[in-house]
């Protein structure tokens, strides 16, 4: 059988080895301008990065959870859709739950809005207070509650400062705010913590099972 024989110097850009482009412990573009994640509807411009995490971190990312059941979480004073200041201690003597949202009028927060909507007579029924909270301001929050009846309070946390005291953790390698809820007794003690991104009606299924409980 005859046999083909290639020389070394043939086909020379099989051989070569280029240098990648980005180290791991560089930032790699994330996302066009203008485009959305279909899962909550968040713009990002052409300057927004996905940090790649070192290797030196743990777990599924850098932020942990301060505010845990059993806990009593820090206060807080921040305006809502009517921009009226309202303080957590306002809410003691009855349960309320707490919900951090990323977004007004993403499809999976405004899921979760509505259901707690749908919902809302049988929180009363229990005796407790609805609050959600997200960075958008006063204004935003009064459209979102608006446009889709919303009868519970929107608080406005500009610069997700509550966010991080509380240690809500953050999606998507930290670019993406969380998705967190809790309930705390008519003692303002913590009895359940609640994270699901892509699930949000189950936040409100998880909170009255517990509610009901109480």
């Amino acid at each position: 059988m005859a046999s083909l024989t290639v020389p070394n110097h043939s086909f020379p850009s099989l051989l070569h080895t280029e240098t990648p482009k980005y180290q791991a412990s560089q930032t790699l573009p994330y996302l066009p301008r203008s485009s959305k994640s279909q899962f909550y509807g968040l713009q990002f411009s052409n300057n927004s990065f996905l940090s790649i995490p070192s290797s030196s971190s743990s777990g599924k990312g850098s932020i942990f959870a301060k505010v845990n059941k059993g806990s009593a979480p820090p206060s807080f004073t921040l305006k809502d859709q009517d921009g009226k200041n309202v303080s957590l201690a306002k809410f003691k003597g009855k349960p309320v739950v707490v919900y951090f949202y990323p977004a007004d009028e993403s499809p999976g927060c405004t899921k979760q809005a509505c259901s707690f909507r749908d919902s809302y007579e049988k929180f009363k029924k229990a005796g407790a207070e609805v609050v959600g909270i997200s960075g958008d301001d006063s204004s935003s929050h009064k459209a979102f509650a608006k446009k889709y009846r919303l009868p519970f309070t929107l608080l406005s946390d500009e610069g997700n400062k509550v966010r991080k005291e509380w240690g809500v953790p953050a999606d998507l390698f930290g670019t993406l705010p969380g998705r967190q809820t809790y309930v705390l007794d008519k003692n303002g003690v913590v009895q359940l913590v609640y994270n699901n991104q892509f699930q949000p009606e189950k936040h409100i299924d998880e909170t009255l099972k517990l509610l009901q409980s109480l």
